[in-house]
């Protein structure tokens, strides 16, 4: 268990400084401003979407715990695009004259890419 926690904490926190960078360059490429839903007329629709996505996730865990690993892996993928896809839509609708929404789905897409490959990269 220890090993496995050496292995794991290391990769989670590169990747989150990977994320983190190539979320600026993106943006930069791009020329996005970040901006926040909260900030517009859709916080309200952000807020109850969010909510009702993390109360069906947390009703549907328990049957989800009991399956074997490929079953959980698929689980985590369908929640992150159910939110992140959720969240893309959002800023699509809400900020105009934004690619914000953009930047969203390529994190959407190399998330989904690394989680259904995530066994690879922990032989690594």
């Amino acid at each position: 268990m220890g090993f496995l926690v050496l292995i794991i904490v290391p990769f989670i926190i590169v990747l989150i400084i990977l994320a983190f960078l190539l979320e600026k360059i993106i943006n930069k490429l791009l020329r996005v401003e970040k901006k926040k839903i909260s900030e517009t007329s859709g916080k309200n629709v952000d807020r109850w979407g969010r909510g009702i996505i993390l109360v069906i996730f947390l009703c549907t865990l328990p049957f989800v715990i009991t399956k074997d690993t490929n079953v959980m892996k698929w689980y985590w993928i369908f929640y992150f695009i159910l939110l992140v896809g959720f969240q893309s839509i959002l800023e699509w609708k809400y900020l105009k004259n934004s690619k914000q929404y953009v930047t969203t789905l390529i994190f959407l897409m190399l998330s989904v890419i690394i989680m259904y490959n995530i066994e690879y990269f922990l032989q690594l």
